[in-house]
């Protein structure tokens, strides 16, 4: 009988239980709201920028080199030096070379006084003899001819026998073969004969004029001069040491302006042109050089099917080095009113899309979008979302879709008017 009661009570307990614990309701448990930063898209210009890396070089660079083996005599100006157009850098030995450029110049000038004994004595004086030959050889002609006719008359009268007009004829028809000869020997004199002698005079005075400026050529060699106005970068010998034929001797490059040059796509230059601005980010300096387009190549590098594009930065106190590896940032096209918002604000996809994260009813939400231009901060949407959209700027990589977020001002953000 107590056992009985002690399994009534028991299980009444258990009862009560039961029904307590059904009765009491489970509070559900509060969905939590990630915080992220949002605003809203800018419209405003956008430009393109195409970047490159690239290594400065001079504007102009001359590395001389002499002609003719020597040792050094002298040079005349330090690494550092700044140097014009004309001015004597190094000399070389040239004492040999002074010598025979010296032996040739006296060769040159008897030459020049053959030519002209030829051409203003010798000639005319040939000239004159066999005109003087003809005349006297034409008189004997004129005297054997009155001769003979006058013989021929006294024969005819019997005053002298017939011998003294055969003997008078004999001496006509040697007159007459020394007018010949003679009227020969003028005409070979004057078309021939000078013709000849002047050509023979002349080429000995070419060929001795050729050696003389030869020597003087050989002669200059042993002076190097600077072809551009710059600064000697390198001079890698000292006075008394060989310079060897076509070995650079020194160098001096212009540094005014620097040049960097960058081999870019086809489709990257035709988006450019002369005159652009660009500019240089250069390693110890805060801030990037501003620097303009200067040349765009007309015909595509062969080899990598690209185009070579020169920017030009002007350095007058020539602080900046030849040399020196930089960055470019070469500005192309502008959108006036482009859609833009931060770049960090792209969401991408497992396909390879962009996306952003748009706030609507206290939710994110992934909307797929379109880009144009792109920039490190900033990128251009050309389609996917409008103006009056809320984008998160921030904490929205990772988010699900419809996850609840609440919102904190993005600092510096697009459509941040202030």
């Amino acid at each position: 009988m107590l056992l009985r009661s002690r399994n009534f009570i028991g299980f009444g307990v258990v009862l009560f239980c039961l029904s307590t614990a059904g009765c009491k309701k489970t509070d559900p448990t509060p969905e939590v709201a990630v915080s992220v930063e949002a605003a809203k898209p800018e419209t405003g210009p956008i430009s393109e920028q195409i970047t490159s890396d690239a290594i400065l070089a001079p504007l102009a660079q001359a590395a001389l080199s002499p002609k003719i083996s020597a040792p050094v005599r002298e040079f005349y100006v330090q690494r550092g030096a700044h140097v014009h157009v004309g001015q004597l850098l190094v000399s070389l030995e040239d004492r040999d070379l002074a010598a025979t450029a010296l032996d040739n110049r006296g060769s040159y000038t008897a030459a020049e006084a053959a030519y002209d004994q030829t051409t203003k004595a010798q000639m005319p004086e040939d000239t004159q003899k066999a005109e003087l030959d003809l005349a006297q050889a034409k008189a004997n002609l004129d005297l054997n001819r009155s001769i003979v006719s006058g013989r021929r008359q006294l024969l005819k009268e019997g005053a002298i026998p017939g011998r003294d007009l055969d003997t008078a004829e004999a001496a006509l028809v040697q007159a007459q073969a020394a007018y010949d000869s003679a009227a020969k020997h003028l005409q070979s004199v004057q078309s021939v004969s000078h013709a000849a002698a002047g050509k023979s005079a002349e080429g000995q005075l070419t060929s001795a004029k050729g050696k003389f400026q030869n020597a003087e050529a050989q002669l200059s060699y042993a002076s190097l001069r600077s072809p551009i106005d710059g600064v000697v970068t390198d001079r890698p010998l000292f006075a008394g040491e060989t310079a060897q034929a076509g070995t650079p001797l020194i160098t001096v490059m212009d540094t005014s302006s620097l040049l960097a040059k960058v081999h870019l796509s086809q489709a990257a230059a035709q988006r450019m042109k002369v005159g652009d601005k660009a500019q240089v980010t250069i390693p110890g300096m805060d801030e990037p050089v501003e620097a303009t387009v200067s040349l765009i190549s007309p015909a595509l590098d062969p080899g990598s099917t690209t185009v070579e594009v020169w920017v030009k930065l002007k350095n007058p106190d020539g602080k900046l080095k030849a040399g020196t590896p930089v960055h470019l940032a070469i500005a192309g096209r502008t959108v006036p009113d482009a859609l833009q918002i931060p770049t960090q604000a792209l969401v991408p996809a497992k396909d390879g899309s962009l996306g952003v994260m748009v706030i609507s009813d206290g939710a994110a939400h992934l909307k797929p979008v379109q880009i144009g231009i792109r920039l490190p901060d900033k990128v251009q949407i050309t389609s996917g979302i409008s103006a009056s959209d809320m984008v998160i700027t921030s904490g929205g990589y990772g988010l699900d879709d419809n996850t609840k977020v609440t919102t904190a001002k993005a600092e510096g953000a697009a459509g941040d008017k202030d």
